[in-house]
């Protein structure tokens, strides 16, 4: 399969069916699935879609390394999805992983390492939202460190734990056609000059997009082709991301939430179709919505965007010793 094969648009021949819709949730998704032996990373594992993406995931059977901000924060999260019927070391490993502290990332990997499972999925689901005030750490703005450079650091970290068809899967959004004009604001990755929450939040979803699309092409060309990495939008979800916002869009988010708001369940659904479903073996490179997959932005197919991309953050995680 040539890198270019492996990023087909949708529509392309080899798509999977469209078995599920908007409305599947996470346990529909992987009903009837057997995933005893197989070892799946979750990052953000302790609240929202990352905690319903660990119930379904260790409901068939999984081993799931659980990260989260705090070990007592990954530890809890693993007794409450298993709803106490197990001891939590049964069904996976809890680990501290704070993405926006470098060496809190590179201790984390160390320990992964150190458990010496292959690593079948690795889903990073943790992320920050629309933060009202610029936050910069380490000279850059604190929501694409937390949720472009620390999954970097992470992921490039742990590929050679990956299984031979291994999947990584990146937890995008759609608010990454609200990325600003360019896409990726190379000349002010601080965001001290030009400071817009979700533009912002755009320009870091789309860099989980473009780094997905990155390493595709070069897992592709590397001696394990078999492996992939995929990126996927959940949905509009109340979840804890937004507790930055304001009072007044908190409480209409909640009046329309039966109406135009998915279920943390459901909202967890495509990540979890894209980490374990058996109808994306042999697929690469693409981007889901709804358990579909979908058309990103024309910044979000930009393989020279995504080239350039990968090589500044290399640059950028070489300074942050």
């Amino acid at each position: 399969m040539t890198p270019t094969q492996s990023l087909a648009e949708p529509g392309a021949q080899g798509s999977s069916a469209a078995v599920f819709g908007a409305r599947s949730t996470a346990a529909e998704v992987v009903a009837g699935l057997d995933l005893k032996g197989k070892t799946v990373l979750l990052t953000g594992s302790n609240s929202g879609l990352g905690l319903e993406t660990l119930r379904a995931l260790i409901g068939r059977g999984a081993h799931v390394i659980a990260l989260a901000r705090t070990q007592d924060k990954a530890s809890a999260s693993l007794i409450e999805a298993s709803g106490g019927s197990r001891p939590a070391t049964l069904v996976g490993t809890a680990l501290a992983c704070e993405l926006a502290e470098p060496a809190a990332v590179r201790t984390c990997v160390a320990a992964v390492r150190a458990l010496g499972r292959p690593i079948d999925a690795l889903i990073a689901n943790a992320g920050i939202m629309a933060l009202p005030r610029p936050e910069q750490r380490y000279g850059l703005e604190l929501q694409f460190l937390t949720n472009h450079v620390g999954h970097f650091m992470l992921v490039t970290g742990l590929l050679d734990q990956l299984a031979d068809d291994g999947r990584v899967v990146m937890v995008s959004s759609r608010a990454h056609h609200g990325a600003p004009r360019g896409g990726i604001a190379f000349d002010d990755l601080s965001g001290a000059r030009h400071y817009r929450p979700w533009v912002a939040y755009g320009q870091s979803k789309l860099a989980n997009l473009l780094f997905a699309r990155e390493l595709a092409q070069r897992l592709a060309q590397s001696a394990r082709p078999r492996r992939s990495a995929h990126a996927l939008h959940p949905g509009v979800i109340r979840t804890n991301l937004v507790r930055h916002l304001n009072p007044l869009l908190r409480g209409v988010l909640a009046l329309a939430a039966p109406l135009v708001l998915k279920s943390a369940a459901q909202g967890a659904a495509t990540q979890c179709y894209v980490a374990v479903h058996p109808a994306l073996a042999g697929l690469n490179g693409r981007y889901f919505a709804d358990c579909r997959e979908a058309l990103p932005s024309p910044y979000g197919r930009d393989d020279a965007l995504a080239r350039r991309l990968w090589e500044v953050t290399e640059a950028l995680v070489a300074c942050l010793a």
